[in-house]
């Protein structure tokens, strides 16, 4: 059974509570990611992810200088690295969510996407299962 540590992205670009909402969305442009976890030193502190800039930061009417610990999310869904990646995909369903900070501890170590999911050896069913259950609501 391939273990989250074995498919996780470990080269990951954050930011720290003192950016704002402009520099990790331009990160998020940068790097072509969706998500951007927050961090202080190594310890998750906590995630923004492009829907909690649209809605939490412009639809709020929030200057760019915002910081980006008034829209990230807070309360985290996390897993470990020794757990499984058939794990993974369940939190990702049952939370639908489309990425999962692994951590170790409180310091963050790598992620986890529904696309990890997908392009390792999972099997069609499982990633399927994921994906329907996370897009349900988006």
């Amino acid at each position: 059974m391939p273990k989250v540590k074995d498919m996780m992205t470990t080269d990951i670009e954050c930011c720290t509570p003192l950016d704002n909402i402009y520099e990790a969305a331009v990160k998020m442009r940068d790097y072509n990611v969706g998500a951007i976890p927050i961090t202080d030193g190594n310890r998750l502190v906590g995630i923004v992810t492009d829907r909690d800039l649209v809605v939490r930061g412009i639809a709020e009417k929030k200057p760019a200088s915002t910081a980006v610990t008034e829209v990230m999310s807070e309360q985290l869904v996390t897993i470990s690295p020794a757990a499984s990646v058939t794990e993974a995909a369940q939190l990702m369903a049952k939370y639908q969510i489309r990425r999962l900070p692994v951590v170790e501890g409180d310091a963050l170590v790598g992620m986890m996407s529904l696309g990890d999911l997908a392009v390792h050896e999972m099997s069609d069913d499982q990633a399927g299962e994921a994906l329907t259950h996370i897009s349900q609501y988006h």
